[in-house]
């Protein structure tokens, strides 16, 4: 398997491009596109001959989402998100304070943002086969209502699983923007830490990345949190 990420804009959201092989001319997916990230993306794409086969956001929020119909449009491949978080790829400001709401409004000026031309919503418990890959959504609303997981558990090697703003190494993600709801996100974490292998490598949407076990043990957030 085939996993590159790199840091995109201000709030250095991990971007990700993961596909079954690392063989030129193969398909990948990208996760989360923020802000800035086309150009990288498409540097990164060319040195190791990729092609997108679809765009795969883990919740709404703008540092998350910012280039994600700009990559879909140059690739022509639909972008994935969950229902609820679909009103924040038009209107940003709505999952956020009032005061990150009028730095947005005053980075963006006049400029509209756009749904991408092929936008399908998830629910969470689907199966996505893309790009040679079956990648399992997870519904795991608090930080966002639509904030979603995708797992991986490729054949012969540990599962995977691309967090989003969920669970961070040593933190979790916040719960005081609209939409936000820390009762919900402690339920989503000790869902996901129940339901995936403590060997599982876990892929955050910011930060460096971590595993499942090292989470349980040395996460503050996570002490309350049943054991298997």
């Amino acid at each position: 398997m085939f996993i590159s990420a790199f840091p995109a804009g201000p709030l250095a959201a991990n971007c990700y491009v993961v596909a079954a092989a690392a063989d030129r001319g193969a398909e990948c997916v990208v996760v989360d596109p923020g802000q800035d990230a086309a150009g990288q993306l498409s540097a990164l794409l060319a040195e190791h001959g990729l092609t997108p086969a679809a765009v795969l956001l883990t919740h709404g929020h703008f540092d998350h989402v910012w280039s994600a119909t700009e990559v879909a449009r140059d690739h022509g491949v639909p972008v994935y998100v969950h229902a609820a978080d679909r009103p924040l790829l038009t209107d940003p400001a709505k999952g956020l304070d009032p005061a990150l709401a009028a730095q947005l409004s005053a980075l963006l000026g006049q400029v509209g943002l756009e749904e991408p031309d092929d936008l399908r919503e998830l629910a969470g418990g689907e199966t996505l086969a893309l790009a040679g890959m079956e990648l399992r959504v997870e519904h795991v609303p608090g930080h966002t209502p639509g904030s979603v997981c995708y797992g991986l558990a490729p054949g012969g090697a540990e599962p995977i699983l691309f967090t989003g703003d969920l669970l961070f190494a040593g933190s979790i993600g916040r719960t005081d923007f609209p939409g936000g709801d820390h009762g919900e996100i402690m339920r989503s974490l000790e869902r996901v830490c129940s339901d995936w292998a403590d060997t599982t490598g876990v892929r955050p949407g910011h930060g460096p990345q971590t595993t499942i076990a090292r989470e349980r043990a040395t996460n503050p957030f996570l002490g309350d949190i049943p054991g298997r």
